[in-house]
């Protein structure tokens, strides 16, 4: 019987995917189905018959661009960090995207509000980031030094893998340095002007740290487009979602429908209008991107099940 002992992806490639295990260090062949993070029993003999090991988290996307298609990012994640700085980069709809991917994950979303030592309101921005959902952490840091290790060591325990999430030039490769402690990876500075970040991280690598945990450092994601999210979505609007609860039609959309609880307490200032608009964008776009990837998948397997019929006829 051959051996297959487990490995790990650190890195993804077009021409493939960099696994990592004991005494092992090579490159595997393009596996469509597997992602950075994924545990695989390693096929010495037939390495692109290596056997995904069930996951315990999935982050996943709608690809970029108009091709109707899921993207994998990152998978076996127990933490995201979702690092935004203090400055023109503070973004909330930003925010609850990439909260409302780890929600749906069942991953433990962790705000992160780097360049704290150059911004003399950076307690505001805490009190906004904190006031987007009270279940996630919001932790506030200088990227440099030792503040990553001291801030964020309650989540960086042995054997835990952490992501870091969010736009370039926030400083997720430095926060990973920080907790490293050794500066291996390439950091920039951002622009001035408008405190834009600069790409030096290109692709997705797990980094394993000295303490025993592994970092996943990701480049800056210009589109995140969420898709079979709903869960993650209601989580991160669970206040409007109960609220919604106690309108009088079920299907209230929450605009100018009579007895709509949401309207009501948009009234009474017990509720923010942006909030409730950001809300309907993300539903909207989660049930279109959803609906149209499942779509793409019927029209494949309708065109799959023509090819196999004419390639049996042709063999009568």
């Amino acid at each position: 019987m051959a051996v297959t002992p487990p490995v790990r992806i650190t890195e993804g490639h077009r021409a493939g995917h960099h696994i990592v295990g004991q005494d092992i260090d090579t490159r595997l062949p393009p596996m469509a189905d597997a992602t950075v993070g994924d545990w695989l029993l390693y096929n010495r003999e037939r390495p692109g018959s290596s056997r995904l090991l069930e996951r315990k988290s999935l982050f996943k996307r709608r690809a970029p661009g108009t091709d109707r298609k899921i993207q994998l990012i990152a998978a076996n994640i127990d933490t995201a960090f979702i690092v935004s700085s203090c400055n023109h980069d503070f973004n909330i709809a930003r925010l609850e995207r990439y909260m409302a991917l780890a929600f749906e994950a069942q991953v433990v979303p962790v705000i992160v509000l780097t360049k704290a030592d150059l911004c003399e309101i950076a307690d505001d921005y805490r009190a906004r980031a904190e006031a987007i959902a009270n279940r996630v952490p919001v932790r506030i840091l200088d990227a440099r030094g030792g503040s990553p290790k001291a801030v964020l060591a309650e989540w960086c325990a042995p054997g835990q893998t952490l992501a870091f999430l969010g736009s370039s030039g926030v400083g997720k490769s430095t926060l990973i340095n920080g907790l490293s402690g050794n500066g291996a990876i390439a950091t920039q500075g951002i622009r001035e002007d408008d405190s834009k970040g600069r790409h030096t991280t290109t692709r997705r690598h797990l980094h394993v740290l000295p303490n025993g945990c592994t970092a996943l450092d990701t480049p800056g994601m210009r589109e995140l487009q969420l898709t079979d999210a709903k869960e993650g979505v209601g989580d991160v609007f669970s206040d409007l979602r109960d609220l919604s609860e106690h309108c009088r039609f079920n299907d209230c959309q929450h605009e100018t429908e009579p007895g709509c609880a949401i309207l009501k307490a948009i009234e009474t200032g017990a509720v923010d209008g942006d909030r409730l608009a950001r809300w309907r964008k993300l539903v909207r776009e989660e049930r279109f991107n959803a609906s149209s990837l499942a779509e793409r998948k019927r029209k494949d397997r309708q065109l799959g099940k023509m090819i196999r019929q004419v390639q049996l006829q042709k063999r009568q």
